[in-house]
C-alpha cells in the first residue's frame, strides 16, 4: 500500500521564487492552481505542495506576473500581528510586523501535568492545576492588553497551547480584539525569546504543506 508524508514548512516571501524553482527541479514539472485555500502545486512525481498566504488580501493584493510572485508580494507586505503564544510552561505576547518583533512580553509562569492519583488528592490536585491556569491565562490577558495598546493591531495570532490561547483571548480585558480575523494557530514549543523570534518570522512567511510523492 502506497504511503505519503507530510511536512510543514514557512517560506519568507523573499525566498518563495526559489523555494518553488526547487520544488520544480526535485520533482519536475509543476502545474499551479489557485484555490481558495491558497496557491496549490502538483509535481511531475506525484508531489504536491499547498502555499497558503500568511494573511487574507483584504483589499491589499499582492503585485506579479504570475501566482507565485503575486503570492510572494502579498506575503512581503507589512502587516500588524498581536500574537499570544502560551503553553503551560510560559508565554510570549507581541506585536509583530515584517517578520519582526516591534514590542514584546515573554514570561514564565508553571502549570502542573496532570497526575493519576485517585481520590482526595486527585481533586486537591486538579483545583491547585485550574487555579494555576486561571492566573496564567489573566496574567498573559493583561500583559496583551498593555503591548498591544501601544501599537495598531490587524490580526491576531494564536500559539502554543490551544485551549490556553483561546482562554486568553476570551478574557475581557481583550474584548476589543475580539472582531479582528485570527491567523492560522502556530504551533510552538514553551515561549522563549528564541521562540518569538522564529515565530515572528513564520507568522510573516507564506505557510507550506507538502506532500511527498508515493512511496
Amino acid at each position: 500500500m502506497a504511503t505519503t508524508d507530510t511536512r510543514l514548512a514557512f517560506v519568507s516571501g523573499t525566498r518563495l521564487p526559489g523555494w518553488v524553482e526547487r520544488f520544480a527541479a526535485s520533482h519536475g514539472a509543476v502545474n499551479g492552481e489557485e484555490l481558495d485555500g491558497g496557491l496549490q502545486l502538483r509535481a511531475a512525481d506525484g508531489a504536491a505542495a499547498l502555499l497558503q498566504a500568511p494573511w487574507p488580501v483584504d483589499g491589499r493584493p499582492g503585485r506579479g506576473s504570475d501566482a507565485v510572485s503575486r503570492l510572494a508580494s502579498l506575503a512581503g507586505q507589512p502587516r500588524s500581528i498581536g500574537a499570544v503564544l502560551v503553553r503551560r510552561g510560559g508565554y510570549s505576547v507581541a506585536v509583530i510586523s515584517a517578520g519582526a518583533v516591534l514590542a514584546s512580553k515573554t514570561g514564565t509562569r508553571h502549570v502542573q501535568s496532570r497526575t493519576a492519583a485517585g481520590g482526595w488528592s486527585q481533586q486537591r490536585f486538579a483545583r491547585r492545576r485550574a487555579n494555576q491556569a486561571d492566573a496564567l491565562v489573566e496574567a498573559v490577558a493583561d500583559h496583551a492588553a498593555r503591548i498591544f495598546g501601544a501599537h495598531p493591531i490587524e490580526y491576531i495570532a494564536p500559539g502554543g497551547d490551544r485551549t490556553l490561547a483561546e482562554q486568553v483571548l476570551d478574557e475581557p480585558v481583550l474584548k476589543q480584539y475580539g472582531a479582528l480575523a485570527r491567523l492560522a494557530f502556530l504551533d510552538v514549543p514553551d515561549p522563549r525569546a528564541a521562540v518569538l523570534k522564529k515565530a515572528a518570522a513564520d507568522l510573516c512567511a507564506v505557510r507550506i504543506l507538502v506532500t511527498d510523492p508515493p512511496a
